[in-house]
């Protein structure tokens, strides 16, 4: 899928038509994985496009504040550079100030259908620990499994505690280890204690089943939704 880049709103020529076509047809393609329920990258991507749109609406300026905490070095100094270029021009400024007029209820519409797929999924998801659960859940293992098949999909995982400047997040690191298929006497406590034997690193492993009731795309959405959901859980 060709991406909308962090700068579209300055780059190149700056006309409401050109801007337009090129936000449609990004928007066309993300409505696209969206009905085939592919909500990554995309959905992630909407809300750093809508986000830096409210920050130029809120400034009427170009000062793209956020940016650092979001953007590399050299796309934020580009961004500056263009914002010295064209902030003197009121017939730019104008024309801009149309663009994000018309881009931000574009964007939002289409957001609000991720995010409705999101939760949607999210809903059809179960999550519960296999076994006792220790007292470090930071690192462990996480079972991926679809109730409409029989394949269990192994992951190792990690959390980690990432700060800003004025806030502190968590993400999540996961490593496809192996998939297993469960037969009447296999069950998620006997794979469980397979890892354990195999990998010493983790004798006593945090572990979590996150099963889905629907089918859905893999890495575009079940993995990604199904590690926010267990972070969520963890620390909820």
């Amino acid at each position: 899928m060709k991406e909308l880049k962090k700068d579209w709103l300055t780059e190149d020529l700056i006309d409401f038509e050109y801007k337009k076509y090129i936000l449609l047809a990004y928007l066309q393609q993300v409505r696209q994985n969206f009905d085939g329920k592919r909500l990554y990258p995309y959905l992630s991507d909407l809300v750093l496009h809508y986000r830096n749109l409210l920050s130029v609406k809120e400034n009427q300026k170009l000062m793209y504040e956020n940016f650092p905490r979001q953007i590399s070095k050299a796309d934020f100094e580009r961004l500056q550079l263009s914002y010295q270029q064209i902030v003197g021009d009121d017939g730019i400024m104008a024309e801009i100030e149309a663009i994000v007029t018309y881009a931000l209820p574009k964007l939002k519409d289409i957001l609000t259908e991720g995010k409705d797929i999101y939760e949607y999924i999210e809903d059809n998801l179960e999550i519960s620990p296999v076994g006792i659960s220790p007292l470090y859940p930071e690192e462990g293992y996480l079972f991926l499994q679809s109730q409409l098949d029989k394949e269990t999909r192994i992951y190792q995982y990690q959390v980690t505690l990432f700060e800003s400047a004025d806030e502190k997040y968590r993400g999540i690191h996961t490593t496809y280890l192996e998939s297993v298929y469960r037969g009447l006497g296999t069950t998620y406590e006997n794979i469980k204690v397979d890892l354990t034997r195999r990998y010493k690193q983790l004798p006593n492993p945090a572990t979590y089943i996150v099963a889905s009731k629907i089918r859905c795309p893999l890495n575009e959405t079940l993995l990604p939704i199904a590690k926010r959901v267990l972070v969520k859980y963890i620390y909820s």
